[in-house]
């Protein structure tokens, strides 16, 4: 068997040489994306890079730091604060929507007992305006006193008979009209 020799048979036809033609064509393709996209490839190798470090130090940090008995007191500790400071501000919140609530309702019965007077002047036939305005309420009287101020006496800024049209005003601008007639224009 080792005196067997193996020989192709072309017909006529002449051949080139084989060579790898696959190999040529894929690093002609991988020159020619260099050429073009070269930096944009290096600024994303780059940017993986950073990302896969920054991953697998957050990883190691969060396998490192494990859940003790003294963390888990804690954020008991903690929720029964947020829970007991929840508590007080609703009890607070509680408390100024019952005074709004007592508040409007005395303002209703105001509000029905006037009308009541007001129903009452008109059966024995006097004007209801009279009545509502004779008595003010306590709190009305002290809102309208703390509104009225006295007045002081105040110079006026400009005298009585002033007029800035007429260019009396002491300055050395005054306010001139135009002349009337077509513009001279030659």
């Amino acid at each position: 068997m080792e005196d067997v020799e193996v020989t192709d048979v072309h017909d006529g036809v002449e051949t080139a040489p084989l060579t790898n033609q696959d190999l040529s064509s894929v690093s002609l393709t991988v020159g020619e994306l260099l050429s073009q996209y070269g930096w944009y490839l290096l600024a994303v190798s780059a940017l993986l890079y950073l990302l896969i470090l920054h991953l697998s130090k957050r990883r190691s940090s969060h396998s490192s730091t494990q859940p003790t008995l003294q963390d888990a007191a804690l954020v008991a500790r903690r929720q029964e604060a947020m829970e007991a400071a929840r508590m007080k501000m609703q009890q607070e919140l509680n408390a100024k929507a019952e005074i709004f609530r007592e508040k409007q309702r005395q303002q209703e019965e105001e509000k029905r007992r006037q009308k009541i007077e007001i129903w009452e002047s008109m059966q024995q036939g006097r004007s209801y305006r009279a009545t509502t305005r004779s008595a003010p309420t306590t709190e009305e009287a002290s809102a309208s006193t703390a509104a009225l101020k006295p007045k002081s006496n105040k110079k006026p800024l400009r005298s009585a008979d002033y007029n800035p049209l007429t260019g009396q005003g002491g300055s050395s601008c005054s306010w001139r009209p135009g002349r009337r007639g077509p513009s001279s224009g030659g």
